[in-house]
Protein backbone atom coordinates (compact mmCIF):
# COMPACT_ATOMS: atom_id res chain seq x y z
CA UNK A 1 0.00 0.00 0.00
CA UNK A 2 1.71 3.17 -1.23
CA UNK A 3 1.02 6.61 0.28
CA UNK A 4 2.31 10.04 -0.60
CA UNK A 5 4.06 11.99 2.21
CA UNK A 6 0.87 14.01 2.77
CA UNK A 7 -1.19 10.81 3.01
CA UNK A 8 1.26 9.37 5.53
CA UNK A 9 0.79 12.50 7.65
CA UNK A 10 -2.99 12.00 7.57
CA UNK A 11 -2.60 8.30 8.42
CA UNK A 12 -0.33 9.03 11.40
CA UNK A 13 -2.73 11.75 12.62
CA UNK A 14 -5.61 9.29 12.28
CA UNK A 15 -3.72 6.69 14.33
CA UNK A 16 -2.93 9.30 17.00
CA UNK A 17 -6.64 10.16 17.20
CA UNK A 18 -7.43 6.46 17.60
CA UNK A 19 -5.24 6.34 20.70
CA UNK A 20 -6.53 9.61 22.14
CA UNK A 21 -10.13 8.55 21.60
CA UNK A 22 -9.54 5.33 23.52
CA UNK A 23 -8.08 6.87 26.67
CA UNK A 24 -9.08 10.55 26.57
CA UNK A 25 -11.66 12.16 24.30
CA UNK A 26 -13.97 9.46 23.01
CA UNK A 27 -15.80 11.85 20.67
CA UNK A 28 -12.72 11.95 18.44
CA UNK A 29 -13.71 8.57 17.08
CA UNK A 30 -15.52 9.83 14.00
CA UNK A 31 -12.68 12.22 13.14
CA UNK A 32 -10.18 9.42 12.50
CA UNK A 33 -12.79 7.60 10.43
CA UNK A 34 -13.05 10.71 8.27
CA UNK A 35 -9.24 11.08 8.01
CA UNK A 36 -8.68 7.53 6.79
CA UNK A 37 -11.55 7.90 4.33
CA UNK A 38 -9.63 10.81 2.74
CA UNK A 39 -6.69 8.62 1.71
CA UNK A 40 -8.42 5.38 0.66
CA UNK A 41 -11.89 4.10 -0.26
CA UNK A 42 -14.18 4.25 2.78
CA UNK A 43 -14.86 0.50 2.87
CA UNK A 44 -11.15 -0.26 2.70
CA UNK A 45 -10.57 2.29 5.45
CA UNK A 46 -12.82 0.35 7.83
CA UNK A 47 -10.50 -2.65 7.48
CA UNK A 48 -7.44 -0.50 8.17
CA UNK A 49 -9.00 1.17 11.21
CA UNK A 50 -10.31 -1.92 13.02
CA UNK A 51 -6.94 -3.44 14.09
CA UNK A 52 -5.80 0.03 15.20
CA UNK A 53 -8.93 0.23 17.35
CA UNK A 54 -8.08 -3.17 18.83
CA UNK A 55 -4.58 -1.93 19.74
CA UNK A 56 -6.12 1.09 21.44
CA UNK A 57 -8.73 -1.07 23.19
CA UNK A 58 -6.02 -3.10 24.91
CA UNK A 59 -4.45 0.04 26.36
CA UNK A 60 -7.81 1.51 27.37
CA UNK A 61 -8.91 -1.68 29.15
CA UNK A 62 -5.56 -1.92 30.95
CA UNK A 63 -5.97 1.71 32.06
CA UNK A 64 -9.65 1.86 33.05
CA UNK A 65 -11.02 -1.67 33.52
CA UNK A 66 -11.42 -1.21 37.28
CA UNK A 67 -14.01 1.52 36.59
CA UNK A 68 -16.15 -0.54 34.17
CA UNK A 69 -19.86 -0.89 34.93
CA UNK A 70 -20.46 -4.37 33.57
CA UNK A 71 -24.27 -4.20 33.73
CA UNK A 72 -24.20 -1.72 30.84
CA UNK A 73 -21.87 -3.95 28.81
CA UNK A 74 -24.08 -7.04 29.20
CA UNK A 75 -27.23 -5.01 28.55
CA UNK A 76 -25.90 -3.84 25.18
CA UNK A 77 -23.75 -6.68 23.89
CA UNK A 78 -26.39 -9.18 22.62
CA UNK A 79 -28.09 -6.40 20.66
CA UNK A 80 -24.74 -5.12 19.38
CA UNK A 81 -23.80 -8.60 18.13
CA UNK A 82 -27.11 -8.71 16.22
CA UNK A 83 -26.34 -5.30 14.72
CA UNK A 84 -22.90 -6.48 13.57
CA UNK A 85 -24.50 -9.41 11.75
CA UNK A 86 -27.06 -7.08 10.12
CA UNK A 87 -24.25 -4.74 9.07
CA UNK A 88 -22.29 -7.64 7.60
CA UNK A 89 -25.31 -8.68 5.51
CA UNK A 90 -25.99 -5.07 4.49
CA UNK A 91 -22.45 -4.28 3.29
CA UNK A 92 -23.14 -5.80 -0.13
CA UNK A 93 -26.61 -4.26 -0.42
CA UNK A 94 -26.18 -0.57 0.38
CA UNK A 95 -23.77 1.85 -1.20
CA UNK A 96 -21.39 4.08 0.68
CA UNK A 97 -23.46 7.26 0.30
CA UNK A 98 -26.54 5.55 1.74
CA UNK A 99 -24.59 4.19 4.71
CA UNK A 100 -23.03 7.59 5.50
CA UNK A 101 -26.40 9.36 5.32
CA UNK A 102 -28.08 6.79 7.54
CA UNK A 103 -25.37 6.92 10.19
CA UNK A 104 -25.34 10.73 10.18
CA UNK A 105 -29.10 10.91 10.74
CA UNK A 106 -28.89 8.36 13.57
CA UNK A 107 -26.08 10.19 15.36
CA UNK A 108 -27.70 13.63 15.14
CA UNK A 109 -31.08 12.28 16.23
CA UNK A 110 -29.60 10.67 19.31
CA UNK A 111 -27.64 13.81 20.22
CA UNK A 112 -30.90 15.76 20.02
CA UNK A 113 -32.63 13.15 22.21
CA UNK A 114 -29.90 13.39 24.83
CA UNK A 115 -30.02 17.20 24.88
CA UNK A 116 -33.80 17.13 25.38
CA UNK A 117 -33.42 14.73 28.29
CA UNK A 118 -30.71 16.86 29.85
CA UNK A 119 -32.73 20.07 29.41
CA UNK A 120 -35.62 18.50 31.28
CA UNK A 121 -33.31 17.90 34.23
CA UNK A 122 -34.32 14.30 34.86
CA UNK A 123 -34.37 13.47 38.59
CA UNK A 124 -33.06 10.30 40.24
CA UNK A 125 -36.22 8.31 39.58
CA UNK A 126 -36.20 9.21 35.90
CA UNK A 127 -32.62 8.22 35.17
CA UNK A 128 -33.39 4.72 33.93
CA UNK A 129 -33.66 4.45 30.17
CA UNK A 130 -36.95 3.40 28.60
CA UNK A 131 -36.98 -0.36 27.84
CA UNK A 132 -36.26 0.15 24.14
CA UNK A 133 -33.23 2.42 24.57
CA UNK A 134 -30.49 -0.20 25.13
CA UNK A 135 -31.74 -2.55 22.37
CA UNK A 136 -31.96 0.37 19.92
CA UNK A 137 -28.48 1.69 20.74
CA UNK A 138 -27.02 -1.82 20.71
CA UNK A 139 -28.36 -2.76 17.27
CA UNK A 140 -27.47 0.62 15.76
CA UNK A 141 -23.98 0.53 17.30
CA UNK A 142 -23.34 -2.95 15.91
CA UNK A 143 -24.60 -1.96 12.46
CA UNK A 144 -22.70 1.32 12.28
CA UNK A 145 -19.47 -0.13 13.64
CA UNK A 146 -19.44 -2.85 10.97
CA UNK A 147 -20.33 -0.48 8.13
CA UNK A 148 -18.14 2.49 9.10
CA UNK A 149 -16.45 2.01 12.50
CA UNK A 150 -18.81 4.75 13.61
CA UNK A 151 -20.33 3.38 16.83
CA UNK A 152 -18.39 5.81 19.01
CA UNK A 153 -20.91 8.62 18.74
CA UNK A 154 -23.79 6.26 19.59
CA UNK A 155 -21.99 5.08 22.71
CA UNK A 156 -21.35 8.69 23.70
CA UNK A 157 -25.12 9.18 23.76
CA UNK A 158 -25.80 5.97 25.69
CA UNK A 159 -23.09 6.46 28.33
CA UNK A 160 -23.88 10.14 28.89
CA UNK A 161 -27.58 9.31 29.18
CA UNK A 162 -26.60 6.77 31.84
CA UNK A 163 -25.13 9.64 33.88
CA UNK A 164 -21.78 7.92 34.35
CA UNK A 165 -18.88 9.89 35.87
CA UNK A 166 -16.03 10.24 33.40
CA UNK A 167 -13.88 7.42 34.83
CA UNK A 168 -16.80 4.96 34.85
CA UNK A 169 -17.70 6.22 31.36
CA UNK A 170 -14.18 5.45 30.14
CA UNK A 171 -13.98 2.04 31.83
CA UNK A 172 -17.37 0.87 30.59
CA UNK A 173 -16.67 2.12 27.07
CA UNK A 174 -13.22 0.51 27.03
CA UNK A 175 -14.52 -2.96 27.90
CA UNK A 176 -17.52 -2.69 25.58
CA UNK A 177 -15.47 -1.60 22.57
CA UNK A 178 -12.79 -4.23 23.10
CA UNK A 179 -15.39 -7.03 23.10
CA UNK A 180 -17.26 -5.52 20.15
CA UNK A 181 -14.18 -4.89 18.01
CA UNK A 182 -12.75 -8.37 18.57
CA UNK A 183 -16.16 -9.83 17.66
CA UNK A 184 -16.04 -7.87 14.37
CA UNK A 185 -12.63 -9.12 13.21
CA UNK A 186 -13.77 -12.43 11.59
CA UNK A 187 -16.52 -10.60 9.68
CA UNK A 188 -14.03 -8.05 8.31
CA UNK A 189 -11.60 -10.82 7.32
CA UNK A 190 -14.46 -12.61 5.55
CA UNK A 191 -15.26 -9.43 3.62
CA UNK A 192 -11.60 -9.15 2.57
CA UNK A 193 -11.21 -5.81 4.37
CA UNK A 194 -8.50 -7.14 6.72
CA UNK A 195 -5.66 -8.97 5.03
CA UNK A 196 -1.89 -9.38 5.27
CA UNK A 197 -1.18 -6.14 3.40
CA UNK A 198 -3.57 -4.04 5.47
CA UNK A 199 -2.27 -5.52 8.73
CA UNK A 200 1.29 -4.60 7.79
CA UNK A 201 0.16 -0.98 7.57
CA UNK A 202 -1.46 -1.41 11.01
CA UNK A 203 1.88 -2.48 12.46
CA UNK A 204 3.58 0.61 11.00
CA UNK A 205 0.93 2.85 12.55
CA UNK A 206 0.74 1.08 15.93
CA UNK A 207 3.35 3.36 17.62
CA UNK A 208 1.18 6.38 16.81
CA UNK A 209 -1.83 4.66 18.44
CA UNK A 210 0.21 4.01 21.60
CA UNK A 211 1.48 7.61 21.67
CA UNK A 212 -2.07 8.89 21.30
CA UNK A 213 -3.26 6.63 24.12
CA UNK A 214 -0.58 8.01 26.42
CA UNK A 215 -1.57 11.57 25.51
CA UNK A 216 -5.26 10.77 26.01
CA UNK A 217 -4.70 9.66 29.61
CA UNK A 218 -2.91 12.92 30.38
CA UNK A 219 -5.71 14.96 28.79
CA UNK A 220 -8.46 13.11 30.69
CA UNK A 221 -6.90 13.77 34.09
CA UNK A 222 -7.11 17.55 33.51
CA UNK A 223 -10.67 17.66 32.15
CA UNK A 224 -13.73 18.25 34.35
CA UNK A 225 -16.96 16.30 33.91
CA UNK A 226 -19.04 19.04 32.24
CA UNK A 227 -16.32 19.93 29.72
CA UNK A 228 -15.86 16.22 29.02
CA UNK A 229 -19.58 15.73 28.27
CA UNK A 230 -19.92 18.86 26.15
CA UNK A 231 -16.81 18.07 24.10
CA UNK A 232 -17.99 14.51 23.46
CA UNK A 233 -21.41 15.75 22.35
CA UNK A 234 -19.97 18.54 20.21
CA UNK A 235 -17.63 16.20 18.36
CA UNK A 236 -20.52 13.80 17.78
CA UNK A 237 -22.52 16.60 16.16
CA UNK A 238 -19.57 17.55 13.94
CA UNK A 239 -19.12 13.92 12.92
CA UNK A 240 -22.82 13.49 12.13
CA UNK A 241 -22.89 16.62 10.00
CA UNK A 242 -19.73 15.52 8.20
CA UNK A 243 -21.39 12.25 7.25
CA UNK A 244 -24.48 14.03 5.93
CA UNK A 245 -22.58 16.66 3.96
Amino acid sequence: MTFTPAEWVLAVCGALFVGISKTGISGLGMLFVVLFAQIMPAKQATGIVLPLLCFGDLIAVASYRQHAQWRHVWRLMPWTAAGVVIGYLAMSRINEAQARWLIGVIVLSLVALHLVRRARGANDEEREHPWWFAPMIGVLAGFTTLVANAAGSLMVIYLLASRLPKMEYMGTGAVFFMIMNLFKVPFMVSLGLINAQSFMLNLWLAPAVFAGAWAGRAILKKMNQRVFENLALGLSVVAGLKLLL
